[in-house]
């Protein structure tokens, strides 16, 4: 039936879009299990001190926590879709909701830091299965005529899951304990597990690709992908090539790319199929899923980092600052849907390409005065041109494909998100320490001694510390030098902000050379 749909022309009878109950019941359990696979990541983010207090972790050691998760998760994303059609959407997808509700118990559970990374590297491998699977069943289950409505639901999941995590995060550490960062998945986890089992019955399983299976494959694309993690995740905390690790692991990610780009192009039934990226748009798709994931979490990153830093804030106030963007994003699903059938896909993705950019071009005037109102537009253009550009690209870049491809397609299309988001903190990091550094240099040379303004300024401050005797002369200057990190660190902020708008104002260029999807496909739905 679900090849049926996909391949029906526009004009078919209203009795083809017909769905039954039962298959929008089982997509909408599988919504579910991707949006707490997705939330777990940031949910945890926002409350990595506790969980540090709580395990007596070092700071190195509790960066593990988030970095084994997300390890795990690449490597299945892309892995997912040729176990899907192995064992059948049905049981791949319960295997995995029930996994990650164990594993998240187990996190919970962990009494010792070592445990935790091993849980959450399972809970992330796991997990990481029900997020394509959602975007296969999608495109597989509801005809062109509907798209309007269910991309921009996995869309809005997709995107909302890690916007609003550090907001739940933040409330649940703070109004409970951070054990209940991994409880809270349970009953969801039990009951998207029973669902899945006895709901989704749209693919029977092909057991030949079991006995096929590529080992060798799985092997090269564990050390491509992990290590790539790692090396992006890792490089700036470790300064980059200076560390012997991130030289090892550049090593690994070479080799092992080697081998995972031979095998994949070189088998008749490789792991991950590489040539969906023959189909113009579902590249062109990639690619633009690839810089929302720089937008995306970058800035999911960015903001936290600044209202913590700079304003003091702790994990509940970020999380109620940040609500806006997923509030917005709630409320423009819909609008979004509707727009995908009355206006060129094109058109759409550079308004909201457009909209994300004149956001970060208002943050990049931030100061150290920014707070919840000046912070306010640029939330509300992100949450706003998220989900304008989600639903265009989700459509063009799977809404085109044969029903063969779909899994597969949809682990790669997944893994751009992913591959972006670990790309552009590397790149957010690394120029917030390089423009720190350099706008502190700038700083020291306008105020360095023998400068009047410099001299008057150390001669005020000194004054509050006239008590302290011969000390107030380096206690004004080590206040001195606070403020002026504290400067070049907000001046640094601003250049990433500004660094991002130049990345989609590039964007709303590019979408001007991709040729125009066809009427009945990428989203125009049956209105055309």
């Amino acid at each position: 039936m679900a090849t049926a749909i996909l391949s029906s022309p526009a004009g078919s009878p209203p009795a083809v879009d017909a769905i039954p109950l039962r298959r929008i019941f089982a997509f909408v359990a599988m919504v579910f299990g991707m949006f707490m696979a997705i939330l777990d990541i940031q949910i945890v983010s926002a409350s990595l001190a506790e969980i540090q207090a709580g395990l007596s972790a070092s700071s190195d050691e509790i960066a593990w926590v988030q970095t084994a998760y997300l390890i795990a998760e690449v490597i299945m994303i892309p892995l997912s879709g040729y176990l899907s059609r192995a064992l059948s959407t049905r049981v791949f997808f319960t295997i995995a909701a029930a996994g990650f509700t164990i594993a998240s118990v187990l996190c919970a559970m962990s009494s010792s830091i070592n445990e935790m990374i091993l849980w959450r590297a399972v809970q992330g491998f796991i997990g990481g299965g029900m997020i394509p699977g959602v975007f296969a069943a999608a495109f597989t289950i509801f005809p062109p005529s509907k798209r309007p409505v269910v991309s921009p639901i996995i869309g809005l999941v997709a995107t909302l899951a890690p916007t609003i995590g550090p907001t739940v995060g933040g409330y649940l550490s703070s109004a409970f304990s951070w054990h209940w960062l991994f409880l809270v998945n349970v009953v969801p986890g039990i009951c998207v597990t029973i669902a899945a089992w006895t709901l989704i019955d749209f693919d029977k399983p092909q057991k030949g690709l079991l006995k096929r299976f590529d080992w060798l494959g799985l092997l090269g694309m564990a050390g491509f992908l992990g290590s790539l993690e790692y090396v992006l995740e890792e490089g700036t905390r470790l300064d980059w090539f200076e560390s012997h690790e991130i030289v090892f692991f550049s090593v690994v990610m070479v080799f092992g790319a080697v081998l995972f780009f031979w095998r994949a192009l070189t088998r008749d039934d490789p792991l991950v199929d590489l040539y969906a990226f023959t189909n113009r748009n579902f590249a062109f798709g990639s690619l633009f899923s690839f810089c929302m994931g720089i937008g995306l979490y970058g800035l999911t990153y960015l903001y936290p980092v600044y209202l913590g830093r700079i304003r003091g804030y702790d994990s509940l106030q970020i999380g109620q600052t940040m609500f806006v963007t997923g509030l917005c994003m709630f409320l423009t699903a819909p609008i979004a849907g509707k727009l995908s059938t009355k206006i060129d896909p094109r058109v759409q993705m550079m308004i909201g390409f457009g909209g994300f950019g004149l956001g970060t071009w208002i943050a990049s005037g931030i100061t150290a005065d920014w707070d919840f109102y000046e912070l306010l537009a640029p939330q509300i253009l992100r949450g706003v041109s998220l989900m304008l550009c989600m639903v265009p690209i989700n459509n063009l870049a799977l809404g085109t494909l044969p029903p063969a491809q779909l899994k597969n397609a949809s682990g790669l299309y997944n893994l751009t998100r992913n591959l972006g988001g670990a790309v552009g903190l590397a790149l957010i990091n690394t120029m917030l320490n390089t423009r720190t550094d350099l706008h502190i240099a700038r700083l020291h040379e306008r105020v360095a001694a023998g400068r009047q303004v410099a001299e008057e300024a150390i001669a005020q401050t000194m004054q509050r510390f006239l008590d302290y005797g011969d000390a107030a002369d380096q206690m004004a200057l080590a206040l001195i030098n606070q403020r002026a990190h504290k400067q070049a660190l907000i001046m640094a902020f601003g250049d990433v902000f500004l660094g991002l708008t130049c990345i989609f104002a590039a964007l709303v260029a590019l979408a001007l050379f991709m040729r125009k999807p066809p009427a009945a496909a990428p989203g125009a739905g049956g209105g055309h």
